[in-house]
């Protein structure tokens, strides 16, 4: 099989022959070209009361990736600060006795990130290549989804670049390994400096190659839950090398819509009560209460810079401050975006009750595997 592919990988996508809507790409960011929109200040920003228009501007596909790119641009400006690019030379991969380390050198800085890489029981057939699963803090779909499967796992341990945590002793802004390597981007909540983290795994992934590590970069997929779910919906948004991302439960901030939690008499996640290590602390300066609606996106574009990729999301209603209400507002909205492209069966949502946080009943264990096997094992 991987023969018949290498044609796709040569053009730098998969999926890209004769027409086709790509399913990954091999860059972190196809559309880093394109010039930076200008950022009006806060308070120059029109007020919006409906979900803004993801596709705004957006013709065909072929407008996709600029509009994506200014959707990314503001989120970064306005929610959760700077991601930066790093260059080949500024990056070192090993990978020994199946732990892969990764050395990031910025400033005369050094950020080392290790993860072992779990290979399963069974192979790949006919001398393929393991997809791979990355979990965002760890995996919480059940084992079972993986069993029997030639897919590979890690996890990111995201302490390692921001050890912010909601429990236990932690440092403060400023205070990461990170801000070693940019002092200038103190400010950055937690969610872009753990999505350039990640990124940089799979940096070090592709700078090995397949000879060493077995792992087919085209078939990453990234997962976490709760925070972690945010973790990996951010993760999946910032980078278009991960096929699928499976965000399960990522309550307010992830998937949830700020303007419909901020609307909802429920106690829930909203822009107003979130944990603010996660976000620049000018999110909630300027759009706190009514000032929501000068937020020139929403989290169902988040979820949207995903498309063409595969995204599913996870839901668990038992838990009213995980604003599953608005995420189903943020998912429908999103999924227009796929739609318009014609490729909605690359996108879902499932909210399904009576079980613990974090727990995936078995109810929604075949959606969870199609996907798994349709994105990651090319079923």
């Amino acid at each position: 099989m991987l023969k018949n592919l290498l044609p796709i990988l040569l053009l730098g996508v998969w999926g890209a022959v004769k027409g086709q809507i790509p399913l990954v790409y091999n860059q972190e960011n196809t559309g880093r070209h394109f010039e930076k929109p200008v950022m009006p200040e806060p308070d120059k920003l029109p007020v919006i009361r409906e979900l803004p228009d993801a596709l705004e501007g957006v013709k065909d596909f072929g407008d996709w990736e600029r509009r994506r790119n200014v959707i990314g641009a503001q989120i970064q400006h306005y929610g959760i600060g700077v991601k930066p690019e790093i260059k080949p030379e500024q990056l070192k991969a090993t990978l020994s006795e199946n732990v892969l380390t990764v050395e990031v050198t910025v400033n005369g800085q050094t950020l080392t990130l290790t993860s072992e890489i779990k290979y399963p029981a069974t192979p790949p057939t006919d001398g393929e290549l393991y997809a791979l699963m990355i979990g965002t803090s760890g995996i919480a779909l059940p084992v079972n989804l993986f069993a029997d499967r030639p897919i590979a796992t890690m996890v990111f341990h995201e302490k390692q670049v921001n050890d912010y945590g909601q429990w236990g002793k932690h440092h403060e802004r400023g205070e990461h390994n990170f801000d070693r390597l940019y002092p200038e981007l103190t400010a950055n909540g937690a969610y872009s400096e753990w999505a350039w983290g990640l990124s940089r795994l799979i940096d070090g992934l592709q700078l090995l190659g397949p000879e060493v590590t077995h792992i087919d970069t085209n078939r990453i997929g990234v997962t976490g839950c709760s925070y972690a779910g945010k973790m990996a919906l951010y993760c999946g948004a910032f980078d278009e090398r991960i096929a699928l991302t499976i965000a399960q439960e990522p309550g307010g901030g992830g998937a949830a819509a700020w303007r419909a939690s901020h609307e909802s008499m429920k106690n829930v996640e909203s822009l107003d009560k979130t944990d603010y290590h996660w976000f620049l602390e000018s999110q909630r300066e300027y759009f706190h209460g009514d000032s929501v609606y000068r937020l020139p996106y929403d989290q169902h574009e988040l979820c949207a810079m995903i498309c063409p990729r595969a995204l599913l999301l996870l839901g668990n209603p038992d838990y009213e401050w995980l604003a599953d209400e608005s995420i189903l507002v943020s998912a429908q909205a999103a999924k227009k975006v796929w739609e318009r492209f014609g490729i909605a069966d690359r996108m879902d949502c499932s909210i399904v009750g009576g079980h613990p946080h974090c727990q995936l009943p078995e109810s929604q264990w075949p959606l969870v595997q199609s996907f798994i096997d349709k994105f990651l094992l090319l079923k």
